[in-house]
């Protein structure tokens, strides 16, 4: 049955509570999110569109509990920000999403299991050390063959499906090397300085993308300095475990204000939507907000850096037909769309295509396909089926989360890359050997 909420109050308050966004006023419910939002999209329910979920939130805003219903809904949001493309309102959903998220970790205990699995995903995915370790092991399951055999001994599929999810989405490449802080001289004359955030899952899985980063910004003469693998916080932050999100915010900008750049790039669409929104989130901080605020301004996608750097290195053909995949949090959240496309199409050889449903989450959305894995499956297939409608020889997309899940459902006869590795291609051709099938 179709959950719908009751029309003579459907408005958020006219003044949200303490602690919510007054934006939540600012839907006026026209429905124009709806055919944007996948889960509204799969189910067809008021509650899971969201209108309803803001209808929800202002229940709460009002002085509603935080129950079972408003958990469930709120939780299913894969946080895409489709909605935000689609609201001629201009409702900033993200930052609802983010308060709801908050009140629900503040105000009401989770089920025993899934207190556990969160903490688990919260004590390793954060922490470079940690994962990269977690990585190293599973890498030398893969090699030695336990993982396969594990498979055929049946021992995956009785696993708790959660867990089931996460194994699937677990990279078969061995971990980068990660590195501490470090700088890299340009080439030729300089013209910037480049903070690179490595990050936390980036740094461990997706090295090679920081690497290849790295060799374009100082081909193209950039200096590059990073204070080493950081979290930006971004995962925390979209889960509602905003304290830890903001402390981890406060040490990238510290870390990044030592290394005095004049911009800092970031690798991870995610990554680079939370980095943008730091001085919203610590404008309440009278020792932060000032610092945070001229970080954020400072923050750049690395498709969108290099798309405004006049090209000085040349570029070597890479033969290619190439599908970029909209990153939800780089084309919904930052709205850059038109900049990794330039990149690509100015790449002798490529031949860009755009698969179907360019719009719609691919279900990776941070940790949601290891929490509602039944969602992110059915979201993921579907958008592999479009993606392979397109007959591409490679995908590129630029977020980790993005690539391990479409590597999981397209599978191994597609490469999967971020724009910025056919770039180091194409500017470096012995960049090429041995990076052929670099798949997640």
């Amino acid at each position: 049955m179709t959950e719908t909420a009751p029309r003579e109050q459907a408005g958020a308050p006219a003044q949200p509570a303490p602690g919510w966004p007054a934006t939540l006023a600012d839907c006026v419910h026209c429905g124009f999110c709806l055919p944007a939002c996948p889960t509204y999209d799969l189910w067809g329910q008021e509650m899971d569109s969201p209108r309803g979920r803001i209808w929800l939130m202002g229940a709460v805003a009002a002085g509603q509990p935080v129950d079972a219903t408003f958990v469930r809904h709120v939780d299913a949001c894969l946080g895409c920000m489709a909605c935000v493309t689609a609201c001629p309102s201009g409702v900033r959903y993200g930052e609802l999403v983010e308060t709801a998220r908050a009140h629900i970790e503040q105000a009401r205990a989770r089920p025993f299991t899934e207190r556990v699995l969160r903490g688990l995903l919260f004590a390793v995915l954060p922490h470079p050390r940690r994962l990269r370790l977690i990585a190293r092991l599973a890498w030398v399951a893969q090699r030695l063959g336990l993982r396969a055999l594990a498979h055929r001994l049946g021992i995956v599929r009785r696993l708790p499906r959660r867990l089931r999810a996460l194994e699937a989405l677990l990279p078969r490449k061995a971990p980068g090397r990660g590195g501490g802080a470090h700088e890299a001289a340009p080439r030729g004359e300089a013209r910037l300085r480049v903070g690179l955030l490595t990050g936390c899952v980036q740094s461990v899985w997706f090295a090679d993308v920081n690497t290849a980063a790295e060799r374009v910004l100082v081909a193209e003469g950039c200096a590059v300095t990073t204070p080493g693998p950081l979290c930006c916080g971004a995962l925390e932050l979209h889960s509602g475990r905003e304290h830890q999100a903001l402390r981890r915010a406060r040490a990238v900008i510290a870390a990044f204000e030592e290394r005095g750049a004049d911009v800092v790039a970031v690798t991870a669409a995610g990554c680079g939507s939370a980095m943008k929104d730091y001085g919203r989130l610590l404008a309440g901080d009278p020792e932060w907000a000032e610092r945070a605020a001229a970080f954020a301004a400072r923050v750049r996608d690395v498709t969108e850096l290099l798309a405004e750097l006049e090209p000085r290195a040349p570029r070597g053909p890479v033969r290619a037909r190439v599908a970029y995949q909209d990153a939800c949090h780089l084309g919904h959240a930052q709205g850059v769309r038109a900049q990794p496309r330039a990149l690509l199409e100015a790449i002798p050889g490529v031949e860009l295509v755009e698969p179907a449903e360019q719009g719609t989450c691919c279900g990776s959305a941070g940790i949601h396909n290891v929490l509602e894995p039944d969602t992110a499956a059915v979201l993921g297939a579907r958008k592999a089926s479009a993606v392979s409608a397109a007959e591409p020889d490679v995908v590129a997309t630029a977020n980790p989360g993005c690539a391990l899940q479409l590597a999981r459902h397209l599978g191994p006869g597609v490469r999967v890359v971020h724009p910025v590795q056919l770039l180091d291609e194409a500017l470096h051709p012995a960049a090429r050997t041995g990076n052929k099938r670099g798949q997640p």
